[in-house]
């Protein structure tokens, strides 16, 4: 069975970098009707915060991204003490005492020196009696003693990969104060939870030989790695939250729609041509993971708006109706305006226009000619047929064409210069003004 994990930390916000991640695993596991996972990495026990938690398990259900179980790994801590014993035990785990301030010193002498900042293991050489003694004014902290061989896998997007481990220095797994790291706690996940396919950042393709070293050490088998490309600003900037809006709060609150994003990053980076799909089923149906490139891929906040705006146009009222709060809503004004919407939000505009009018917006120059228009506005009630009845009266009496003989109109009636079938809107309107 194929099984897929998206494991967060919950010391902040999911954004659209993590997004990108939970969507790819989770249609990897629906696609083989299999298992999706949702692992929350909070062993760090200062940053990860339960409303942290709350809003990831928020956002992932607001997208639709129902995940089959969830894990803590802040409640396997003893799987994890029991793992690292056995790592001890075989020698794979060493302790170490170096501090911050020593290791900072060991990497700018090998940078000066032109090698690459590699730990030297100069905490094997220690003897008992000097471990004795410097246990007692410090903790230790533990790492995996990495094998100077290459690690190599094929990777679903990125290919074969080669690292050379001697250019690696050996992971910390445990912190002095006794924390668990990611590296370990996600080996030990992974193989607990029979995790099939693991697909992340390009960023962690180095952590995965490391994983992978740790994996066969507890002489369990590898998952598939795929490593997707990292998003980036409209430059080519890493892409970080001085950005702007970045957080999927952030763009449920700018009024983007779930399928606008989830579309927008099933594609994006892909060979395939972007698409807006209507459903999750509809993306899982066509996803190939194996069309992503691995070059970075430049992610827009402003390329959701036309997307949400073509969704929103595909919607029956019936579709909304439950989002939409005011009594006087119909499916016919839905039916009128829903092309002309960018965001959900904007609906309360036509509303309010409706119900209640809007301020004019009309030049000087066209004051004159709109307020002689108006008074040959077609009396009560209106239908589909009074805008162009309207417009044939005005053209008798001006000799205006084209735009410069509608668009004041409807500036002077709606307040925009863009909109709706005027035909359509017009006998909609409570409140048309008699003169501006």
């Amino acid at each position: 069975m194929t099984i897929t994990r998206f494991a967060p930390s919950p010391t902040g916000f999911l954004h659209v970098g993590n997004l990108r991640t939970a969507l790819f695993n989770f249609l990897i596991a629906r696609q083989n009707n299999g298992e999706f996972i949702l692992r929350l990495d909070d062993t760090d026990p200062e940053r990860s915060k339960q409303e942290y938690i709350d809003a990831i398990k928020y956002d992932l259900e607001w997208l639709g991204l129902t995940w089959d179980h969830e894990e803590q790994q802040s409640k396997r801590l003893d799987r994890y003490v029991s793992v690292a014993e056995e790592l001890k035990k075989s020698e794979k785990l060493y302790e170490c005492f170096e501090s911050p301030t020593d290791l900072d010193l060991k990497r700018k002498k090998l940078l000066n020196m032109g090698r690459p900042p590699v730990y030297d293991r100069s905490a094997l050489g220690l003897t008992n009696e000097k471990k004795i003694m410097l246990r007692k004014g410090n903790n230790p902290h533990w790492r995996f003693l990495l094998n100077n061989n290459r690690v190599n896998w094929e990777d679903t997007i990125l290919g074969p990969i080669s690292i050379d481990c001697a250019s690696v220095s050996d992971p910390v797994l445990i912190r002095a104060d006794g924390q668990f790291l990611y590296t370990l706690a996600s080996v030990v996940d992974d193989v607990d939870m029979g995790i099939t396919d693991v697909v992340r950042g390009s960023d962690h393709v180095t952590n995965t030989a490391t994983q992978i070293q740790i994996t066969e050490a507890l002489s369990k088998s590898t998952p598939c790695y795929s490593h997707h490309s990292l998003l980036t600003g409209p430059s080519g900037e890493n892409l970080s939250k001085r950005l702007g809006v970045m957080s999927l709060r952030d763009l449920r609150s700018a009024g983007i729609e779930p399928m606008a994003i989830l579309s927008h990053l099933a594609r994006l980076g892909s060979s395939q041509p972007g698409e807006l799909f209507n459903s999750i089923n509809d993306i899982e149906s066509v996803f190939d993971i194996t069309t992503f490139g691995a070059a970075p891929t430049k992610f827009e906040m402003q390329d959701l708006y036309p997307i949400t705006s073509k969704y929103l146009s595909s919607l029956n009222f019936s579709e909304v109706k439950k989002r939409i709060t005011s009594t006087e809503a119909s499916e016919h004004l839905w039916d009128v305006v829903k092309q002309n919407l960018i965001t959900l939000d904007d609906f309360q505009y036509w509303l309010n226009l409706i119900v209640n009018g809007v301020e004019p917006l009309v030049d000087d120059l066209d004051r004159d000619y709109v307020n002689q228009a108006l008074l040959l506005m077609p009396s009560a009630p209106l239908n589909e047929q009074s805008w162009e009845n309207w417009i044939n009266d005005i053209k008798l009496t001006s000799s205006r064409k084209g735009k410069q003989l509608f668009l004041p109109l409807r500036k002077a009636l709606t307040g925009k210069e863009k909109g709706p079938d005027m035909s359509r809107l017009l006998p909609l309107l409570q409140k048309i003004p008699k003169q501006i």
